[in-house]
C-alpha cells in the first residue's frame, strides 16, 4: 500500500497494506494516522470531522486513537489545495 503524506507530499509504502497508529513518514517523521490523513477530515466541519460521532481532536496533525479512521486515498490536501487556486485564477481571468 503506497500513502502520500500530507506534510511533504511524498509517497511511503506500506508492504503488510495496513496502517498503524504510530506509523510516520520515510520522509519527514510526520504521524500518518491523523486527522489530516483520515477520509473523515473536513476544515469546514464541525471539530473538523465529517463524522458526527468522533470524539473531538484538537491537534489534527498528531496521531491519535479514533475509531473511526478511514485512511483517505484520494488527493493529498496540497495538491486540492491547489486545484482549487487554479479553478479560482481561471474564473477571473480576462
Amino acid at each position: 500500500m503506497k500513502v502520500t503524506c500530507y506534510s511533504c507530499n511524498k509517497p511511503t509504502e506500506f508492504p503488510d497494506a495496513k496502517l498503524g497508529r504510530l506509523d510516520s513518514c520515510d520522509h519527514c517523521n510526520a504521524y500518518l494516522h491523523c486527522c489530516l490523513m483520515c477520509d473523515f477530515y473536513d476544515k469546514n466541519s464541525y471539530n473538523e470531522c465529517k463524522e458526527p460521532m468522533a470524539d473531538r481532536i484538537t491537534e489534527k496533525e498528531k496521531s491519535n486513537y479514533c475509531d473511526y479512521f478511514k485512511l483517505n486515498t484520494g488527493v493529498s490536501l496540497k495538491d486540492e489545495k491547489n486545484d482549487l487556486l487554479a479553478k479560482a485564477n481561471s474564473l477571473f481571468k480576462n
